[in-house]
């Protein structure tokens, strides 16, 4: 298993977590589906405005799965980032993993690693976490 994603892409969420920092961002990249090609990059709102957890609005969520529906996409990547701890799925990532299909990217803005981050890519199905290779394209 493994990711392949643009350089363009992975700039984006890095740039996105370093906004938001110290909040938790969040965000999807869709593509056609059945392609599990990421190549839509959508970040969405955090509204817990937290640190330590994210959630989607949910008239966002509402809103995404129409839009992924009228263009025939699907849900490739799903991300957020981790302000203080290493890019690994909590407990509470796992917990709300709902999406079988779906790479779950973390991205690490600890002050620890800054200014570098940590960008790394989990298939996590039935509560069970697996790391995959990720692949950067230019």
């Amino acid at each position: 298993m493994a990711l392949t994603i643009s350089r363009t892409i992975v700039d984006a969420i890095l740039e996105q977590s370093r906004a938001e920092y110290p909040d938790e961002c969040c965000g999807v990249i869709l593509g056609p589906i059945g392609a599990d090609t990421p190549v839509r990059y959508k970040p969405m709102i955090n509204s817990a405005h937290s640190p330590t957890f994210y959630e989607f609005d949910p008239k966002d969520l509402l809103s995404l799965y129409r839009e992924v529906d009228d263009n025939d996409e699907e849900i490739v990547v799903i991300y957020h980032s981790h302000t203080e701890t290493e890019a690994f799925p909590s407990r509470t990532d796992i917990s709300y993993a709902g999406e079988p299909g779906a790479h779950y990217v973390l991205v690490s803005t600890r002050e620890e690693i800054a200014p570098s981050t940590e960008f790394r890519s989990f298939r996590i199905i039935d509560g069970v976490v697996t790391e995959e290779e990720v692949s950067i394209t230019d």
